[in-house]
């Protein structure tokens, strides 16, 4: 799983690798989850914080550098990929979800994402679901800088 912000920055993306029980015989497949006209992303950490200051050095970064160094107990962010677990689940409608619904003239939910890694808590318009292609770039740093102009005063 990866996620943040869509390059255009008001949709928030969750990319998910889907899979089931192989006996079922679905094939496994790359999802883009985009909530869009996210107003709040929020992102904790779900490490544990008996864990953190064991998961410190650099080698936990990198997967084989954590092997060469004798695979040390703490998190290993290398992996480059979380669980989706728990998962995704709804929230009911709250005072937020509510106001924010009446700004913007549509409903607005909120969507509590667990993961191993991180916990995200979203505030969003709606969803909207896509199979992507495996090397997907979600954002590529443009040669010449963003473009738009900002105002000096």
């Amino acid at each position: 799983m990866f996620h943040g912000f869509a390059d255009f920055m008001r949709d928030y993306d969750v990319y998910v690798y889907a899979t089931a029980d192989p006996r079922k015989g679905i094939e496994p497949e790359h999802l883009r989850y985009r909530f869009t006209h996210c107003v709040r992303a929020t992102v904790t950490t779900a490490v544990r914080p008996d864990v953190w200051p064991h998961s410190l050095g650099d080698e936990f970064t990198d997967y084989d550098e954590w092997q060469r160094a004798g695979e040390p107990e703490g998190y290993v962010w290398g992996v480059k990929w979380q669980g989706l677990y728990p998962g995704m689940q709804l929230m009911p409608e709250s005072d937020e979800t509510r106001e924010w619904s009446k700004v913007l003239g549509r409903p607005v939910h909120e969507v509590l994402i667990e993961t191993n890694g991180h916990n995200l808590t979203l505030v969003f318009s709606d969803l909207r679901v896509s199979a992507v292609d495996p090397g997907t770039a979600p954002f590529v740093v443009p040669q010449s800088g963003p473009d738009g102009e900002f105002p000096l005063d």
